[in-house]
């Protein structure tokens, strides 16, 4: 997965990043915070990866210290523009191989308050591992991960032993090969383009293509709020968040023929001890999004199929991957759909309950944490031939539920106040008054 993860971003010449932020009304400590940058080296955020010298090897994790300072603004900016510089954050570049894989800035506010913004590739770290290692680099536990230093093997060496290792790979070739097609015939099959259960067929080429902004936004509303009206619908905060998510497609015309919405699901396949930057898999559920506004049971069971189903076909999702090392650059946008779920799919990721030292990263209790993922370099044309895109992802910390809500619509509008309106009327529908940023 993460070598998948790294050849897509080379071939793509984009990738998903991930971006942690803190708000602390007071102020941050800037020595606490340098304490926990400096012990972010000893985490999975402190490596990058090293290429095989063979085209069709496997590269491999080294060590990598990060930055070694922290990007501290010189002017205050107001509350009001927090996301307007976290943005611009998220734009600073990261890479996985040439470094930085993060990095780590100050926003001090007028009045001051202080916004921390910590930008990683998604490549080095998914948002599971990001929290191991926020909370890690906290409490000042070291991971002793044992990565070699950058260049630590000779060119002979590092040619002798990945062309081992990729001869040792070949016997799984032949059947990834056939999963891989079955894959495709089966999402195919699953994900009619006309009639009617099927959905919209996609632009085949539309728009501009330069890479857009794609319009983000911040809700956030009170646990206790949150947690009553969960319990009001007889669901659970999963199943919540999915309804919101399914309200949100709705307000946002991402239907089926039938009225339906995509919902897809990450599930965290994280162990004990696991050193991978991506250890994901995924969910697709099918859901009326008029039924969520009273019961949440035909969702909650949808998601529980589902979970069944994915241990059931876990190795033909997982089928692509053993190719990854010998596809073209050419055809990584062939491979992409075929591991992508085809369709309008809604991404719905909710992280839960933060540990509490994920908001102390400067020793003291920030006022705020958003955890956000954000894919820079789309083109508008890519986004018409997905078929636009929409995604939540849900972090609670601080008594406070906080999602961020990125969405793109194939024609638009695409603001971000337009996409506040949607939000706002998604969580009217279930009679919650949030709060929304952006």
């Amino acid at each position: 997965m993460d070598h998948a993860s790294y050849v897509a971003l080379r071939a793509l010449r984009r990738g998903p990043v991930g971006q942690s932020v803190w708000i602390y009304e007071r102020g941050v400590d800037l020595d606490g915070l340098r304490r926990f940058q400096r012990n972010l080296k000893h985490t999975l955020l402190g490596r990058r990866i090293e290429r095989s010298p063979l085209p069709f090897g496997r590269h491999r994790w080294v060590a990598c210290a990060g930055p070694d300072s922290i990007a501290v603004a010189t002017g205050e900016r107001a509350r009001s523009q927090v996301w307007e510089w976290a943005n611009e954050r998220a734009r600073i570049p990261v890479d996985p191989e040439d470094g930085p894989p993060w990095h780590l800035a100050v926003q001090p506010l007028i009045g001051g308050g202080s916004a921390v913004s910590l930008v990683f590739s998604h490549t080095i770290a998914d948002g599971a591992a990001s929290t191991l290692s926020i909370v890690s680099a906290v409490e000042g536990r070291k991971w002793n991960l044992g990565y070699p230093a950058p260049g630590s093997r000779t060119f002979g060496k590092a040619l002798r032993e990945d062309l081992l290792s990729t001869l040792r790979s070949l016997p799984a070739i032949p059947s990834s090969v056939v999963g891989t097609v079955r894959l495709q015939r089966r999402q195919a099959a699953e994900t009619p383009r006309t009639g009617k259960a099927g959905v919209p067929a996609p632009a085949a080429s539309s728009g501009s293509k330069e890479p857009v902004t794609v319009p983000m936004v911040a809700a956030s509303v009170d646990v206790a709020s949150f947690d009553a009206k969960v319990a009001e619908l007889g669901g659970t905060r999963n199943a919540f968040v999915a309804a919101l998510a399914a309200r949100l497609g709705h307000a946002l015309d991402r239907i089926d023929t039938d009225g339906n919405v995509m919902l897809t699901f990450p599930v965290s396949e994280r162990t004990e001890g696991d050193t991978r930057g991506n250890a994901l898999n995924v969910i697709t559920v099918t859901v009326d999004p008029e039924t969520v506004l009273t019961d949440l049971a035909v969702l909650r069971k949808a998601v529980k199929d589902a979970l069944v189903q994915m241990q059931a076909t876990r190795d033909a999702m997982m089928a692509p991957l053993p190719l990854i090392p010998f596809v073209p650059k050419s055809l990584m946008a062939a491979v992409e759909k075929a591991v992508l779920q085809q369709g309008q799919p809604i991404g719905c990721s909710n992280a839960g309950d933060m540990p509490p030292a994920l908001s102390r990263i400067d020793g003291t209790e920030a006022d705020f944490f958003i955890g956000r993922m954000i894919e820079n370099g789309v083109t508008e044309d890519a986004f018409a031939r997905r078929g636009g895109h929409l995604a939540l992802g849900v972090t609670i910390a601080g008594g406070t539920v906080a999602i961020s809500i990125a969405s793109w619509k194939v024609g638009g509008p695409n603001s971000a106040s337009a996409l506040a309106d949607a939000v706002g009327k998604a969580f009217a529908d279930f009679g919650l008054p949030p709060t929304i940023e952006w």
